[in-house]
């Protein structure tokens, strides 16, 4: 039985941290796991950014509402429905997904969540389980699946490695130097054409 897991920013959606960004006008929310490997040093200085300009859930998801899927995004993941299992494997948070998934037709998602005080402050965040990437696609292989998995960051990498067959799909310069033996994908056509040579 095959089985696929994907990231889901960079990958299907935009980068929602980078959106935010664009939207409140601060720039150092822009950095995302493609600029910093470790997510625990990443999300630290985002909520300290977040609480310091007062920002509240609801400014967050005031903006990803209006977040549409990458061009092509929906068809893609419709054409992977179609063959085969998908599960989205994301360090994003339930409160910010809900909008999201309905314009991608509510794939099966795996992420964390959020701590947030009766004002709308996000006090803290919580991992469902560290590397949970890594531990859901060996949860997946022991259960007798061959796994497939994609992404784009340095957050994705360990999934990759684990599955057992997995590219990177249109990732930055960096991760591709840090992570030579990987195979690169730069399209959804190149995404389609790879998967249909797993299945």
């Amino acid at each position: 039985m095959k089985l696929f897991c994907a990231d889901l920013e960079g990958v299907f959606l935009p980068e929602v941290w980078i959106e935010v960004a664009l939207k409140v006008g601060i720039e150092e929310l822009k950095l995302t796991t493609r600029d910093i490997p470790d997510y625990d040093v990443l999300m630290k200085r985002r909520l300290s950014i977040l609480n310091k300009n007062n920002l509240k859930i609801q400014d967050i998801t005031d903006v990803i509402s209006t977040i549409d899927p990458l061009e092509g995004a929906t068809e893609t993941l419709d054409w992977i429905r179609e063959r085969t299992q998908i599960i989205i494997l994301s360090d994003t948070f339930e409160e910010f997904a809900k909008p999201m998934m309905k314009k991608l037709s509510f794939p099966a998602l795996f992420c964390h969540s959020l701590t947030i005080d009766n004002s709308g402050i996000i006090k803290d965040y919580n991992i469902r389980i560290d590397n949970q990437k890594k531990k859901a696609v060996q949860a997946f292989k022991k259960l007798n699946y061959n796994v497939t998995a994609f992404g784009d960051s340095y957050n994705d990498t360990q999934m990759i490695l684990e599955a057992d067959n997995g590219f990177l799909f249109k990732p930055p310069e960096n991760v591709i130097k840090d992570f030579p033996s990987l195979a690169v994908v730069n399209n959804y056509d190149e995404l389609k054409t790879m998967i249909e040579s797993f299945l």
